[in-house]
């Protein structure tokens, strides 16, 4: 009980190295690679669930924003992967870390913008100020715009790690409870551990909603500007 409550979200090391990295590349493992020309049940539903996901995410995009189909599968198979592998017991869950989803989320909102300047130079920059705004209120306008332009990618971050975060300090604060009530009152600890499987069911549809939220709000972001 003494064990300080952030110590799941630091970041581990193997022979004081950190193992990060290794961490991150080992979902891609998990992702099942047709070898024969019929598919077994997993890997079945495994493509249907992708060929689902963007078809939604695609389905308002034009030929431009098509081209961005592989990347966006690759994103929410990536960030769904991390969230259900972190809620394996003794794991650790990179989405946790600000700095990762930063290192997500800047260089895909960056992106989106850059092919609006590039492709839509005039409607982009025309959201920086709304038609019909007074003279005098154009330079405030301009910085507000301009500021809730640059705080997306942070928003995108900081709404995954706090959703990832919140659910697993819950899960953990419910798992001691659970053990320091086992010696105490058995009923109270079955209607504990009742909790605990029904958080953990819900963490589980959290973290593919998450996932799939991250997703869209970058195909919004490039639905937007192409």
């Amino acid at each position: 009980m003494n064990e300080n409550l952030f110590t799941p979200f630091s970041a581990p090391t193997i022979l004081n190295q950190p193992a990060t990295i290794p961490i991150i590349l080992f979902p891609t493992l998990l992702i099942l690679t047709p070898k024969h020309p019929i598919n077994n049940r997993l890997a079945t539903i495994q493509q249907d669930l992708t060929r689902f996901t963007l078809k939604q995410m695609m389905m308002t995009h034009n030929a431009k924003g098509q081209t961005w189909s592989l990347m966006l599968t690759s994103l929410i198979t990536f960030i769904a992967m991390t969230n259900l592998l972190g809620l394996m017991p003794y794991s650790f869950t990179p989405t946790t870390q600000l700095s990762m989803n930063l290192a997500m989320a800047i260089p895909l909102w960056a992106a989106t913008v850059m092919v609006g300047l590039r492709f839509k130079t005039k409607n982009s920059l025309a959201h920086l100020l709304p038609q019909g705004t007074p003279t005098p209120l154009i330079p405030m306008l301009v910085a507000i715009e301009t500021i809730s332009l640059l705080i997306q990618p942070v928003a995108l971050a900081v709404r995954l790690t706090a959703n990832i975060t919140a659910g697993h300090l819950l899960m953990h604060l419910i798992g001691n409870t659970m053990l320091a009530l086992s010696t105490t009152n058995l009923s109270m600890t079955l209607l504990t551990s009742t909790l605990l499987v029904l958080l953990t069911t819900l963490e589980i549809a959290v973290a593919l909603i998450q996932a799939y939220v991250f997703t869209l709000l970058i195909s919004l972001y490039l639905h937007n500007n192409t």
